[in-house]
């Protein structure tokens, strides 16, 4: 074949791969599972985002609540469903990687079980306390357990117990850990005076901002942005974080025009001002946008880090 001849095949191959890829629709209403109830940040967001992809591209998207085990209920049905483009699920990475840690032969799906599309934002994870509590830092919390013969600490996902109880193993504090099934449940304890101490990942923050609450640890590997001077519990003396990503996935499978345009539809609806705006507001943080080859490989390396986490 000539030189021209070839470059002219490729040139066409490419234009129409392009053609195909900007003229994907989907056949109906796409569905966007949440993996939580309704309320919380990942509902937030997830509606936000359905909304702004369905006013760019004409799509009609559907949001439905999923609850269950911090997503894994979302997840097992997401992926026995079609890999079409029609059903999206969202959730959060830590309890999906922990599951898939300590317990893999009952969960249902791997990894690769997804094809993953984007990813949202990062959760900056605090720990707070109310602003008068005798302490100010993980070293006065573990005092002021010790002293009183248990702290009380809310949580709602099981990273979050696992880093105290990592803690704890570490300073025989003694915490007495306090399941509760939402960020705002935390709040509402720890604002109550029920509990000493609690996690949360942006609902604290005009508690902060009104001096309700104080922030004594930064869960995540690095500082928030909105409160620089406060160390993480790694630069506390404890070797571990917790990251939780927000990310939106579909059934493995999915065609790549399909998967390629839908992402395209979530960046641009994270790169929206409203949904910016939004972010900004809830969780002091930027998108992300990362896209999916990025998303799956942070996903593969939160696997490894949460084995180490486990000793596995």
């Amino acid at each position: 074949m000539k030189i021209k001849t070839l470059l002219a095949a490729v040139a066409a191959t490419c234009l129409s791969a392009g053609v195909a890829l900007a003229d994907w629709s989907p056949s109906g209403p796409v569905k966007l599972w949440i993996g939580f109830g309704a309320g919380g940040e990942t509902d937030t967001l997830g509606r936000l985002i359905a909304k702004e992809m369905g006013e760019a591209t004409g799509w009609n998207i559907v949001v439905e609540n999923k609850p269950g085990g911090g997503g894994i209920a979302m997840f097992t049905q997401l992926a026995t469903v079609p890999a079409d483009g029609m059903t999206l699920g969202m959730g959060v990475t830590m309890p999906v990687l922990v599951n898939l840690t300590v317990r893999p032969d009952e969960i249902p799906f791997k990894l690769a079980s997804f094809d993953y599309l984007n990813t949202v934002a990062l959760a900056q994870l605090a720990i707070v306390a109310k602003k008068d509590a005798p302490f100010d830092d993980l070293a006065g919390l573990v005092a002021y357990s010790k002293e009183k013969g248990g702290a009380l600490v809310a949580f709602d996902a099981k990273p979050q117990e696992l880093l105290m109880n990592f803690i704890d193993g570490e300073t025989e504090a003694g915490f007495k850990l306090v399941s509760t099934k939402s960020s705002a449940e935390e709040l509402q304890q720890l604002l109550g005076g029920h509990v000493d101490a609690a996690f949360n990942a942006g609902a604290h923050i005009p508690y902060l901002e009104s001096g309700e609450l104080k922030m004594i640890a930064s869960a995540n590997a690095s500082r928030h942005s909105y409160a620089p001077d406060t160390a993480t519990v790694q630069e506390q003396g404890h070797d571990i974080y917790v990251d939780p990503w927000f990310y939106i996935a579909a059934p493995a499978g999915l065609p790549e025009e399909a998967k390629m345009a839908i992402s395209k539809a979530i960046s641009d609806a994270l790169a929206s001002d409203a949904t910016k705006e939004a972010i900004m507001n809830t969780m002091h943080t930027e998108p992300s946008m990362a896209g999916p080859e990025d998303t799956k490989m942070m996903l593969e390396a939160g696997l490894k880090n949460v084995g180490t986490l486990f000793g596995k």
